[in-house]
């Protein structure tokens, strides 16, 4: 095992399941990437990442496998590491021990989710498309597939980009708006009349609780307002640097 410093939470704190909210924090990556940067489609150093990636399966024991994350709603079942290349989808399901279901983020909302009793766990990976388009909801069913049940299933939203810190057009308002009238609440004011504070934790949020599932907590961790510990996309931009690193979100059956 290798102790890395990160956040958990205590809904997630089950007999039998270990689960991990990296930080940027423990890794070997320099500059720009600086710590655990586990993001294989960043410019970062290919061998760095790969360091990385294996410390983080290190500390919670186990095959790490992610998804080539597209900001879709496909959740897939994964029973041990992809045969090829990692497919495209934004959440990976399993109930086999070892197989330690991860998401990258760099701002967008990484979702673990577990069943204790059926023994089933998921990562899933919410940018505010894949939130909107139902990628919580096409976890839950994967879960379902396995044995899980909505009214047994925690979920925790970890690091994200916090309602302070994500500004958006009236654009945004209108997509949502469009799918349901009632999404206006996740949009507060912003600085200026065109502009919009959206609420991503508190979005994903609403959807976990309106599929059903047992209990579900954001740990209130802003990746753009806190440089030393998260990567962060907007931020990057907003700093006029070339890419950014992304975090890992983890978790497995013991």
């Amino acid at each position: 095992m290798i102790d890395l410093p990160v956040l958990t939470s205590p809904l997630l704190d089950l007999s039998g399941i270990r689960h991990a909210f990296f930080t940027r924090r423990g890794g070997v990556s320099n500059g720009i990437y600086a710590g655990l940067n586990v993001g294989v489609g960043s410019r970062d150093d290919a061998d760095a990442v790969k360091e990385n990636r294996r410390r983080a399966a290190g500390h919670l024991g186990g095959t790490l496998v992610t998804a080539y994350q597209v900001h879709s709603a496909r959740a897939l079942t994964a029973d041990g590491a992809w045969p090829g290349e990692p497919p495209q989808a934004d959440a990976v399901v399993s109930a086999t021990p070892g197989v330690i279901c991860g998401a990258l983020a760099a701002d967008c909302a990484p979702i673990l989710l577990a069943d204790a009793q059926a023994r089933v766990v998921a990562a899933a990976h919410a940018g505010w498309q894949g939130a909107l388009h139902g990628v919580a909801e096409a976890t839950i069913v994967r879960m379902e597939e396995l044995g899980a049940r909505r009214d047994r299933i925690v979920a925790a939203v970890g690091p994200c980009i916090g309602p302070a810190s994500y500004e958006v057009g009236l654009e945004y308002v209108q997509r949502f708006t469009e799918v349901n009238p009632s999404f206006a609440r996740f949009f507060g004011a912003g600085a200026s009349a065109d502009k919009r504070q959206f609420d991503l934790p508190a979005f994903v949020l609403s959807r976990l609780e309106a599929a059903g599932i047992a209990a579900s907590e954001w740990i209130g961790r802003d990746t753009c307002a806190e440089p030393e510990l998260f990567f962060s996309n907007r931020r990057a931009f907003k700093m006029g640097e070339p890419d950014y690193g992304r975090l890992l979100s983890a978790i497995t059956l013991a």
